[in-house]
């Protein structure tokens, strides 16, 4: 019995330490783009100027996946060199990236899946667990129904073509593939080599991940609400062809160490949405929303949401009557469009908010 325990405790740590060396304890971030600099995709970095280095992540962050999963072997930039950024913006659920890459032979002349390809995998809520058909834990069902049914349903995986020339940008892995196009997503490329010649390229593109996305379109998909300083679930593969046959890759790239990646969420690593950068920041902001609690009793909860460091609160609920609190609570005596305003002050200075008919109440 003991013998039993003893081999149970060790095929247990065994388990976990390579768990655990899969789902490294690294973490990245997306830059947030402020409302009036978003990204035109174009396939040009200009826009990208603004992100900071730290930002980048490298062919020094991947892992070669020809060897052992947890080995890494130092990328030749002289071969393959590969440079990615992410972006986000406030209010949007898209992620936002810019691909920009030197390859000595670029290998996209056939219509098959046979082309070098950014390999891109993203669970936005974090759920984790796998999601491809050949995953599925249910062994006993039909492969072509999980296929329909569970695929890329709560993660999602897209091979994205690079370049692509005469097909579509992207296949998704998965049954889903409405959200690879407008409105969920869109791409741009900008080279000027040919098959088989050596050069830079630089793709620019972004996408909408889902917390549910089904075969049947886009009617009762749930995207995946982007907030800041959430994490979400996020990896990638670069596939290097080089000529090679239709089954060969000369160079398998990850960014996670765990190659299953690719079909299980559990090992996908953490990105960060970030804050706006200082920069891009007032000193003082006055910003707020609101809720209407009761509309039988004309009853609105203000929310404070202004930024920076600020010592007073004055709303002027358009009226006659006013306040002092940082989040009131008022009650309107008769229907109407209001006109609300909220000034905030602080070492700083001030900074005013009026929302015209916002607040409008029966």
């Amino acid at each position: 019995m003991r013998l039993i325990l003893r081999l149970f405790f060790v095929l247990f740590f065994l388990f976990f330490a390579r768990l655990s060396n899969a789902q490294d304890n690294r973490s990245f971030k997306i830059f947030q783009f402020p409302p009036d600099m978003i990204p035109t995709i174009d396939g040009k970095n200009d826009d990208w100027r603004i992100v900071d280095s730290s930002y980048t992540i490298g062919m020094d962050q991947l892992w070669d996946d020809r060897d052992d999963s947890v080995r890494h072997k130092k990328a030749d930039p002289g071969n393959l060199d590969v440079r990615v950024k992410l972006g986000w913006v406030k209010g949007m659920n898209r992620l936002y990236f810019l691909y920009e890459a030197y390859d000595d032979y670029w290998d996209f002349s056939s219509a098959t899946l046979h082309n070098d390809i950014f390999e891109v995998i993203v669970d936005g809520d974090q759920s984790g667990g796998p999601f491809i058909s050949a995953f599925h834990p249910n062994k006993e069902l039909d492969p072509m129904d999980t296929y329909f049914s569970y695929q890329g349903v709560h993660a999602q995986n897209y091979h994205i073509f690079t370049p692509a020339k005469g097909k579509d940008w992207a296949m998704v892995w998965g049954n889903q593939r409405w959200i690879k196009n407008l409105p969920y997503a869109n791409a741009a490329y900008k080279y000027d080599f040919n098959p088989g010649d050596a050069g830079r390229l630089s793709l620019e593109f972004w996408i909408t991940p889902f917390d549910y996305a089904g075969s049947e379109g886009g009617s009762r998909a749930v995207e995946s609400v982007l907030t800041e300083n959430k994490t979400i679930g996020l990896s990638w593969a670069v596939l290097d062809y080089d000529g090679i046959n239709d089954k060969t890759y000369n160079g398998f790239w990850n960014l996670s160490k765990e190659r299953t990646m690719y079909g299980n969420a559990s090992f996908l690593l953490p990105f960060r949405l970030m804050p706006l950068e200082k920069q891009f920041t007032r000193s003082i902001d006055a910003q707020w929303s609101f809720e209407v609690t009761d509309m039988k009793r004309r009853m609105v909860s203000f929310i404070d949401e202004s930024k920076g460091d600020i010592d007073s609160w004055n709303w002027d609920f358009g009226d006659g009557n006013f306040s002092r609190e940082r989040n009131p609570v008022h009650f309107y005596s008769a229907p109407g469009h209001y006109v609300v305003t909220l000034w905030v002050k602080g070492p700083a200075g001030s900074s005013r908010m009026a929302k015209v008919w916002d607040v409008t109440l029966k």
